[in-house]
């Protein structure tokens, strides 16, 4: 039986963006992806996201308490609003 890759650490993605936490792979819809799982302050996962392995220029593997506190410091906050989808205050 083959391991699965897990691990703590930084995710370089092309396009220059850096994320930090758990670094995991798991299948989706048969093809193989890259999970990475990024912890808020209080150590709860705050945002998960796949990526294609394409779009992975670097993974660095390092200790959980490097990989959270540098989570700890990245901005989580979506980068746009679903423009389409009404606000909460439009919704009749």
């Amino acid at each position: 039986m083959e391991d699965s890759f897990k691990t703590w650490g930084i995710l370089e993605l092309m396009g220059h963006r850096k994320m930090c936490g758990e670094i995991s792979e798991q299948q989706i819809g048969g093809a193989g992806m890259v999970r990475i799982d990024v912890p808020n302050p209080k150590g709860e996962p705050v945002l998960t996201q796949y990526y294609s392995p394409q779009a992975v220029y670097c993974i660095t593997p390092t200790t959980e308490e490097i990989a959270r506190s540098m989570a700890a410091r990245m901005d989580t906050t979506p980068p746009a609003v679903w423009g389409y989808l009404p606000q909460p205050e439009e919704v009749k």
